[in-house]
Formats: structure tokens, C-alpha cells, sequence
């Protein structure tokens, strides 16, 4: 009996979450090429600062463990 409502449990899930994706899709809409070029600039900017602050790190520790 308890293997039954486990399977219900599972699908209503299941069903809940196509349903959410669903109205993600319905809301969501293709960027313009002025968004698309500000997003890339955006996040190459974020992967060079992160990079940078990784290298200051690890310029840091081998002087410190020299």
C-alpha cells in the first residue's frame, strides 16, 4: 500500500514539474543581439576578474611559502 502512494507522490511530482517548466518556457523569450553582446561581455568580464583574484592568490602563497 505505501509503494502505491510512493508511486503517486512520484508521478504528481513529476507532473508539478512539467507543468512549472511549461510556464518557464511560455515566459521566457529570446534576447535581443544588444542583450546577447552585454550578457558576453558581462560574464567575460566575471571569468577575467575571477581569474585575476586566482592569480593574485597564488602569487601571494609562494611568496609567503618561500
Amino acid at each position: 500500500m505505501e509503494d502505491q502512494q510512493q508511486k503517486v507522490s512520484l508521478f504528481g511530482k513529476l507532473k508539478s514539474f512539467i507543468y512549472q517548466c511549461k510556464i518557464v518556457l511560455r515566459v521566457t523569450k529570446k534576447p535581443t543581439k544588444q542583450e546577447f553582446y552585454t550578457i558576453v561581455k558581462v560574464s567575460a568580464l566575471g571569468m577575467v576578474a575571477i581569474g585575476a583574484i586566482g592569480f593574485v592568490i597564488q602569487i601571494v602563497k609562494q611568496l609567503l611559502l618561500k
